[in-house]
């Protein structure tokens, strides 16, 4: 298998832990564990591992309090696992910059299917010619070096919040519909109800926003998808 680098895991769970572990290296991955919120925040920033799989019951600091405390600093995959059925923590956890979710009780194959698409989603492109670089008025969106720049200033996206720029910016002008961003961006069907495209995107606009882009130009389309304005 391609190396992947390390995937923390985050849970506090000993059984649980050690199950995802297993599974993992059986897969081929190199994992590390760590069962303490506090200790987890300290070593993504040091060890900047690929994936974390985060669990938001967690002693001393909670997975949520640690999304906050290292997203910023740390551009990997954030993968969460929740035991709420509500999407409360969903949302909240995709606010705070996780990259998807799973719940409680965890099906392994669910999980290596929700974490090799974000992988995929962070993996260096090759050329592929002129397609790879899109510029929409001062906004700039480079596939190959997963860059995002407005006005010249870098812009800093998370792997599903870059995803998801490309493919409007790529198509500038047109519709882009839930199912596709979905399916070509977070790997999953679209079931009518999930909001984590729309949480994310708000993220976009706001990172956008921040570098004086008028967030307004990323159109959601009623029933339809979204739209990024063609200048």
């Amino acid at each position: 298998m391609e190396d992947t680098g390390t995937i923390l895991i985050v849970e506090d769970d000993e059984r649980l832990g050690e199950l995802l572990d297993e599974y993992l290296r059986c897969q081929g991955f190199t994992t590390a564990r760590e069962g303490d919120g506090q200790r987890a925040a300290e070593r993504i920033l040091a060890e900047s591992p690929t994936a974390v799989i985060l669990d938001l019951m967690l002693p001393r600091m909670n997975g949520l309090d640690v999304l906050r405390a290292v997203r910023a600093r740390y551009a990997g995959a954030v993968l969460v696992l929740t035991a709420n059925k509500t999407d409360i923590d969903q949302v909240v956890g995709l606010e705070l910059g996780a990259d998807d979710y799973v719940t409680k009780p965890v099906e392994p194959r669910l999980l290596l299917a929700r974490l090799r698409n974000l992988l995929r989603r962070l993996a260096p492109r090759p050329a592929l010619g002129r397609d790879e670089r899109v510029a929409v008025g001062a906004l700039t969106v480079d596939r190959k070096t997963r860059e995002a720049r407005y006005d010249g200033a870098l812009v800093e996206l998370t792997g599903v919040e870059f995803g998801l720029l490309w493919a409007l910016a790529s198509r500038a002008g047109e519709v882009v519909s839930r199912d596709e961003l979905y399916t070509d961006v977070l790997g999953a069907r679209y079931d009518g109800l999930d909001r984590g495209v729309d949480i994310h995107l708000s993220r976009v606009r706001k990172k956008l926003a921040d570098r004086g882009f008028d967030p307004g130009e990323i159109k959601s389309i009623r029933g339809a998808g979204y739209l990024l304005a063609k200048r």
